[in-house]
């Protein structure tokens, strides 16, 4: 969305607190239609979390923060001891992978005490750090890539005409962050500075959130950008194609292990053998030091029916089962860095051969 007068890409938030309820834009029905939904209850917040009405992990965040201060003013200060506890945790438990989703909800609920206008108060200071961590993560993360794009062979060094091309997975602009992005927030970065020259964006297997999240970012933003099937992606990388692989994270354990939408392993094997930079981008609120490598995450295992089928028309024959785990783990040799606000983290810098 271009603004008339500056003529600069604006974008809304995908998630807010408005006349006392969460406002957020339902990411089921998109690119095709735009709804924005007005969620005043912790059941109404649960379900729309559950059903990826929101996702991504810092707009889960904000959402976990924005629960507990719905539930705060549901139960009040009449209602019975830990109903209020009991609500947040099931905000909490409505997707257990996303470390943020957990983190915004206990942020908040540290502030119960004080009242429920001091929670909600802490709810909306936890969606302004996450607009600015996600500005911070993109100005970090097109720094860092320009500078893997000057030290490859045969590169022209810092030539600023020389471009990036970039695939990347799922979706991680400002539908999952809010209002900037993590790994799209990377790339609107780069298109904004003129160093970008096209993105491949996996369309991303079962609900499509490359294809229809991703491709709808995009094109808001006026960048050259081709869909591809997921399992196109190491081809692609195999071709030559593209410079680096730029993917968000739901949770970042403390060895560097990364966990994301499924899909995102291969992509890293594929990077590793091609040797093409595999770079993470993520605030630093989804870097889980209490989780000591991915093996400890819980993998959410979705509804088979998303695999079976697709916009209510059947896609497998009558009696046919499925596994739909929504993510796998990267172990931490197959990723180049990690992006955060406030550093780069940089694993196993070898498994890619980038130089540390």
């Amino acid at each position: 969305m271009r603004c008339a007068r500056c003529q600069t890409v604006c974008v809304p938030r995908c998630i807010d607190w408005r006349d006392d309820a969460v406002l957020l834009l339902d990411q089921t029905v998109l690119p095709h239609q735009e709804r924005w939904l007005r969620i005043d209850t912790v059941d109404g917040l649960v379900d729309a979390i559950a059903r990826l009405a929101v996702r991504g992990a810092p707009a889960l965040g904000v959402a976990g923060a924005f629960g507990v201060a719905l539930a705060a003013r549901e139960v009040g200060r009449a209602g019975p001891a830990g109903a209020v506890e009991a609500a947040a945790r099931r905000v909490a438990e409505a997707r257990p992978t996303a470390v943020n989703l957990s983190w915004g909800v206990d942020r908040a609920l540290a502030r119960l005490g004080a009242g429920a206008e001091a929670v909600l108060a802490e709810a909306r200071a936890v969606l302004a750090e996450e607009v600015s961590r996600c500005r911070a993560v993109g100005e970090r993360g097109a720094d860092l890539l320009l500078d893997l794009l000057a030290t490859r062979p045969g590169s022209a060094g810092d030539d600023p005409g020389e471009r990036l091309r970039i695939l990347t997975h799922c979706n991680t602009g400002w539908l999952a962050c809010v209002e900037w992005g993590t790994a799209l927030g990377v790339v609107r970065v780069l298109h904004e500075r003129g160093r970008l020259a096209r993105v491949y964006a996996d369309e991303t297997r079962p609900l499509l959130q490359g294809a229809r999240l991703t491709g709808y970012e995009l094109a808001g933003m006026g960048v050259d950008y081709r869909i591809v099937v997921d399992s196109a992606g190491p081809t692609v990388l195999a071709n030559r194609m593209v410079d680096a692989v730029l993917v968000g994270a739901d949770r970042v354990a403390a060895n560097g292990d990364v966990v994301n939408k499924i899909g995102t392993y291969p992509l890293a094997l594929a990077a590793g053998r091609a040797g093409v930079p595999f770079v993470v981008a993520a605030p630093e609120s989804t870097v889980d030091a209490g989780t000591a490598t991915g093996a400890d995450v819980p993998i959410e295992d979705r509804d088979p029916a998303e695999v079976l089928s697709f916009a209510g028309t059947a896609t497998a024959p009558d009696g046919a089962g499925a596994y739909n785990p929504a993510f796998d783990v990267t172990p931490a040799d197959l990723v180049t860095a990690i992006v955060t606000d406030l550093r780069v983290i940089r694993p196993a810098p070898a498994a890619t051969g980038v130089a540390p």
